[in-house]
């Protein structure tokens, strides 16, 4: 049995349809699991409960922890550091091999314009800090011997949902707004495709001498500032590539009215100079070729005009 934890966002669901090349013992683990699968097994809990949680992984070989908390400070303070002491002990207790979908937030900021799995960990964010010490009880549990697991590491990723990138850019340029951008509009981003991280993931945690190490999960490496998303997304929309810079400075009053954006000016920093994930460990090891900006564009924008007919045909 493969478990994901987490089951209903958007990387929870690409990983299910993956883990099918693997086994068709797929447990889907949330407050309301959907079926992405026929065969999917669901599963209602409370992740949060320690005993609900124990019963999600009992029975299981490896466990997804693919979970999402609100994208708040105290929230995230107060609900992760219990949350990953019961999965390590829940799969400890279970001889269940643990894969931990991750972030960059923990990475020195110094250094974030040339990430590797060897980037400095010192983050200067509240969230940082969390994931800090969430990696640390992982590894730690792997070197005492007491959990088989591994970390997946995105960067910020993109796909039809749960993604800044495409609330900023697409979905206000279909409707005829400028699209929004942080800080610095000339400072080199890159964003992992969603379907290519849950179909990484898949594979790490099927390979069994991939665990005890931390993977970076597989990015187009092409050098784009956030200009140049703007205008690959204009270009596929048949639209002018407007758009407005929200300054940090801006940041600080908008978040006034705005929990999203308060939550978000401590990573702002991200923006403001070069981010560039280097995933070549994983894209050799594997041989790999992840989807290229251009063509995730064409996939996003193809999807999202299809929502758009739609809604025009719904009574």
């Amino acid at each position: 049995m493969q478990t994901i934890l987490g089951a209903g966002g958007a990387v929870g669901s690409h990983l299910a349809k993956e883990l099918l090349v693997y086994t068709d013992k797929i447990r889907l683990a949330s407050r309301n699991p959907q079926k992405v699968n026929e065969s999917d097994e669901l599963f209602t809990a409370d992740l949060t409960d320690a005993g609900q949680l124990d019963k999600a992984v009992e029975g299981s070989n490896i466990v997804y922890v693919t979970v999402g908390f609100k994208y708040n400070r105290k929230v995230w303070e107060k609900t992760w550091p219990p949350f990953i002491k019961n999965v390590i002990d829940s799969c400890s207790r279970h001889s269940a091999w643990l894969v931990f979908f991750d972030n960059v937030y923990m990475y020195d900021p110094n250094y974030i314009s040339h990430m590797t799995e060897e980037t400095p960990v010192r983050p200067s964010s509240r969230k940082g800090k969390v994931r800090e010490q969430v990696q640390s009880m992982i590894l730690e549990a792997v070197e005492s011997g007491k959990l088989k697991a591994l970390i997946a590491r995105s960067a910020d990723f993109y796909g039809l949902t749960n993604s800044v990138l495409i609330e900023m850019v697409p979905k206000n340029l279909m409707k005829e707004k400028k699209a929004n951008w942080f800080a610095d509009l000339h400072k080199i981003h890159n964003f992992t495709f969603i379907p290519d991280a849950a179909r990484a993931t898949a594979i790490l945690g099927n390979t069994p001498e991939a665990y005890g190490q931390v993977w970076h999960l597989p990015t187009d490496g092409t050098k784009l500032t956030g200009k140049q998303w703007v205008e690959l997304f204009s270009r596929e929309l048949n639209v002018k590539p407007a758009v407005q810079v929200m300054p940090v400075w801006m940041m600080g009053i908008a978040g006034l009215f705005m929990p999203i954006i308060r939550e978000f000016k401590e990573m702002v920093y991200q923006y403001e100079q070069d981010y560039f994930f280097d995933s070549s460990k994983f894209t050799s090891k594997f041989g790999f070729k992840p989807v290229s900006p251009g063509e995730g564009i064409k996939r996003i924008v193809e999807q999202l005009e299809e929502q758009e007919t739609q809604k025009l045909h719904t009574p």
